[in-house]
């Protein structure tokens, strides 16, 4: 009987113990924390009141200028990239430039058939060249 009364005594300290410990870690911020971190929100833009938009737009920094944009966006129409309205959608694929002629390509294409580098279907992929 003194076993089993010294047996629950330990584990009652052990429990109350954890549980004080247990109550000090739920604590949440202080009021003077929470009222820091509003008027940071307020400062931030992050927080809305009333008929504002919900929720708060972020505000994005960007690393780039205003001017590089500008420089990225006519290279962007110089290229074809850029389009407008439902017209031009997709925009269309430029292919590049090739200094080979068809002969060549077609001689190429002969080379790698012969190879076992071109297959046809499904039955041989990926390619198993030697």
């Amino acid at each position: 009987m003194k076993t089993l009364a010294t047996a629950l005594m330990l584990s009652m300290s052990v429990l109350a113990a954890a549980g004080a410990q247990a109550a000090e870690a739920d604590q949440g911020p202080s009021r003077a924390q929470v009222q820091a971190e509003l008027q940071q929100a307020k400062v931030s833009g992050q927080y809305t009141f009333g008929e504002e938009g919900y929720p708060a737009a972020i505000a994005q920094k960007s690393s780039l200028t205003a001017q590089q944009v500008q420089e990225q966006l006519a290279q962007a129409k110089n290229a074809g990239e850029v389009t407008f309205g439902n017209m031009d959608y997709p925009p269309v694929a430029h292919a590049a430039a090739t200094s080979l002629t068809r002969a060549q390509v077609q001689t190429e294409l002969a080379q790698a058939k012969t190879e076992g580098l071109v297959t046809f279907g499904n039955m041989d992929y990926p390619p198993m060249g030697s």
